[in-house]
């Protein structure tokens, strides 16, 4: 569709969260049956006794893969809950979603809708909510950054909360292997966290710091402590993705995963990615065994860039527009660019020209294999969302988001300094 008819389109219109019907959730419990069974799933609850079988509660989970909401569907059964779901999920088959007991929101941003919806739920549908306060899946198996406002969720709602912690899922299905199954089994446990008078005797920064503290997790050292072997031979595949950045010569976007190994096309040095989940080098010294650890040396890598103002990224892109839930249209092609101003979108022979602060949110929503379409950037504010295609095939969506989430904290570094340089002064003058 043509841009410009693209933002003539209605916005959607705000609907309260309805019952998740009975049918719906013994639905989601069958169709859950298979996957879990290949996998040999197994749970184990810890202080679940504390909660009552019809009291509501906020349920956060860990987000490694496409089996989570299977696992949390069979872990919960028979309780109530509704689910809080990106609002592109909803694309085709809104009613459905809303069945299902779905809660629409746009990731990475503020929406006091959603808190609204959330309120609701718990006090007027009597319903559990299940939550992914990560937003997206881990690219290197760790903990994606948490919103600071969480604290202060809780704080609202209210309600007990209990902690969903996944083993396996991300080591079967990790994102940058292309949706390919490996043969691991899957366990998780779930866990009551906090009463709801715990909740209220807390102050916001207490809770996230406890709620930060169980989203410390580690897939790469699970595998290799608890010595879950990855047999498959593609195993390796599409690691470039994470592992864009080759730490011999440092040169970046000409690394290659195929098989069981990454290769760097610019100087040729060549890593295994063992059964064990450990990197190797074929030849020469291994400079990181542990993909956390390279991911994180790309990480300060962009960080610094950004402070030595040398950080900049322009690439081609195919674009697709959302602003309801009918549909994510393509309006055309244009130029996506990042730098310490924040992202610069234009396109669509110049109708397009959308700006975005870096302060205007702490992470990026970014993905591998978007709905199977392909690696994507997405950037946008509450009325209209853009999804970023790069054309070139280059491995910029990591980077991207390092980039993005590092920006966000130098920015925020600033402006806490100055603060603190102006209270300084101001305490001075008095002084005097």
């Amino acid at each position: 569709m043509k841009y410009e008819d693209v933002l003539a389109l209605q916005p959607p219109v705000h609907k309260k969260p309805g019952h998740q019907h009975y049918v719906f959730r013994l639905l989601l419990r069958i169709l859950s049956s298979v996957d879990l069974w290949a996998t040999r799933f197994t749970w184990k609850k810890i202080g679940m006794e504390k909660l009552a079988a019809d009291q509501p509660c906020l349920v956060l989970m860990n987000h490694s893969s496409f089996i989570d909401l299977k696992i949390a569907s069979t872990i919960l059964f028979p309780r109530q809950f509704h689910i809080v779901c990106t609002l592109d999920g909803f694309v085709g088959k809104n009613w459905l979603m809303r069945l299902i007991g779905c809660i629409p929101t746009k990731k990475f941003m503020t929406d006091l809708a959603l808190v609204k919806d959330m309120v609701y739920t718990v006090n007027e549908l009597k319903s559990s909510i299940l939550m992914y306060p990560e937003a997206s899946y881990s690219f290197d198996g760790t903990a994606t950054p948490l919103p600071d406002s969480l604290g202060k969720c809780l704080k609202i709602l209210g309600v007990p909360v209990v902690m969903i912690r996944t083993y396996g899922a991300f080591t079967r299905d990790p994102l940058y292997n292309g949706l390919r199954l490996r043969k691991v089994k899957v366990s998780a446990e779930m866990e009551y966290l906090l009463s709801a008078e715990e909740i209220k005797a807390k102050s916001a920064d207490e809770l996230n710091a406890i709620v930060q503290e169980q989203f410390n997790f580690d897939h790469f050292r699970w595998q290799q402590e608890n010595r879950i072997s990855v047999k498959e031979s593609f195993r390796a595949e599409g690691l470039n993705r994470v592992l864009y950045k080759c730490p011999h010569c440092k040169t970046e976007g000409k690394m290659t995963g195929t098989g069981t190994k990454i290769s760097c096309g610019s100087c040729g040095k060549t890593y295994e990615l063992t059964e064990h989940g450990f990197m190797k080098a074929c030849e020469g010294g291994t400079e990181f065994d542990h993909i956390p650890d390279w991911y994180r040396w790309e990480r300060a890598c962009v960080r610094q860039e950004l402070l030595d103002g040398t950080y900049f990224l322009d690439v081609p892109v195919d674009i697709g527009v959302m602003v309801n839930s009918k549909c994510v249209y393509r309006v055309g092609s244009g130029r996506l660019t990042h730098s310490a101003e924040g992202f610069h979108l234009t396109g669509c022979d110049g109708r397009l020209d959308y700006h975005q602060k870096p302060t205007s949110s702490y992470s990026l929503y970014s993905d591998f294999c978007w709905y199977e379409i392909g690696d994507m950037i997405s950037v946008g504010n509450e009325k209209i969302q853009y999804y970023c295609f790069p054309k070139d095939g280059g491995d910029v969506v990591a980077k991207t988001r390092l980039a993005a989430e590092e920006l966000y904290k130098i920015v925020r570094e600033k402006k806490a300094s100055s603060k603190s340089g102006s209270e300084e002064k101001q305490k001075t003058r008095v002084l005097i």
